[in-house]
């Protein structure tokens, strides 16, 4: 799903590297979890919508910890 956002986007996500790695600082994880809810809403199925709510878990638990990161590994 974080494939087909637009690089050129105001969105965190956009920036994801599906190939390279990707790093979210807790101030970029704060931005990113504001995005979720309208990418919830563009889920083609459940198991998509699943993957953002666990990821919604894992943004939160790094805002809410200063100094802290979550790594997207890419390909």
């Amino acid at each position: 799903m974080l494939r087909t956002l637009d690089r050129h986007g105001l969105g965190k996500f956009g920036w994801v590297d599906p190939y390279g790695d990707t790093l979210f600082n807790d101030q970029a994880a704060q931005v990113a979890c504001q995005e979720i809810a309208a990418l919830t809403r563009r889920c083609a199925d459940d198991q998509q919508k699943e993957a953002l709510l666990d990821l919604a878990e894992l943004l939160e638990a790094c805002e809410t910890t200063p100094g802290s990161y979550l790594l997207f590994m890419g390909d």
